[in-house]
């Protein structure tokens, strides 16, 4: 987190010919001041005004910045969660230079995407961090909905799918101190008007964007306004403690269950199984070759052909 507030503040020329050396014996966040003015300036693409004007959420988004390029915009938003700012706080990039999703995997995040992290301070046990992913799932198809794509799916955990191909990726990283939640963070990044082809080979063919989906370019403002709008309904949802309710929103979405997959966990061997479903607590229920249950926690799914 550091080496990225001290990249952004050069960048950006923030700061005079000290050495990295003398930076770093000042303490990182005394410059949170200049990082939030940052985010108050003006950037080419993304327009607060377009962005707020209408915003219809008592919470989510009144407190916004918005950067032309960080390495990660979750990053970013660690570093402020940690330097007063206030529950349902937006970063917004026009571009990520290092951003990563799941399992460290890297993420490309160029000029034409909507890259977006919110800080939130839900007050709520471990075991339903997994269930604030889910329901961003849930609000990033609505949003889709919206626009007038009907054909999005959830993948567990994470992805966002149309057609079998990638369309937006979610990262939620719960920052803790002496086993207490603070703050949530949780990263979306969503394809929007880009090239696929400006992506590495490996990626192109299980790519797509709004644009192609639609047939045209998206206004990328309104679309974050559309989804900030889409999660505050669902986070209302959540925070009621309605879970099952989240729960069958996310089955009605699902493109995991009834597929066969490749389960990948953590310290675990790899093993083929069948997708029944998933509980209560998020975890994906699946049935193995030898006809066994088990709850998948954490890790990740690759869908069999």
């Amino acid at each position: 987190m550091e080496n990225e507030i001290i990249n952004l503040l050069k960048r950006e020329e923030k700061l005079s010919d000290k050495t990295i050396d003398e930076i770093r014996e000042v303490k990182i966040h005394d410059f949170a001041d200049i990082i939030k003015e940052m985010g108050q300036e003006e950037t080419e693409y993304l327009k607060r005004e377009e962005i707020v004007d209408g915003l219809d959420t008592k919470i989510i988004g009144k407190e916004m910045y918005i950067f032309k390029e960080v390495m990660s915009t979750n990053t970013v938003a660690k570093f402020l969660s940690l330097n007063n700012v206030s529950n349902g706080c937006v970063i917004l990039s026009e571009k990520q230079s290092k951003a990563k999703g799941r399992l460290g995997k890297a993420w490309q995040s160029p000029l034409g995407g909507i890259w977006l992290s919110m800080v939130l301070n839900p007050q709520v046990d471990h075991s339903k961090i997994s269930m604030i992913t889910l329901a961003t799932g849930v609000a990033v198809v609505k949003t889709l909905e919206k626009l007038g794509i009907e054909s999005a799916e959830i993948k567990w955990p994470n992805d966002v799918m149309i057609n079998g191909k990638k369309i937006c990726g979610i990262l939620t990283e719960a920052i803790t101190k002496f086993n207490t939640i603070e703050n949530v963070i949780i990263g979306v990044g969503i394809d929007a008007n880009f090239d696929v082809h400006e992506l590495p080979e490996e990626l192109q063919e299980g790519t797509t964007t709004l644009g192609i989906e639609l047939g045209h370019k998206v206004n990328e403002n309104e679309v974050i306004r559309i989804f900030l709008e889409e999660f505050e309904k669902i986070g209302s949802i959540f925070m009621d403690g309605e879970y099952e309710a989240i729960l069958k929103e996310w089955r009605k979405y699902s493109y995991s269950i009834g597929k066969i997959v490749e389960v990948r966990e953590p310290f675990s061997k790899p093993y083929d199984a069948y997708v029944l479903g998933i509980s209560r607590e998020g975890a994906l229920v699946v049935e193995k070759i030898d006809g066994s249950l088990e709850k998948v926690i954490s890790g990740e799914c690759i869908i069999k052909n």
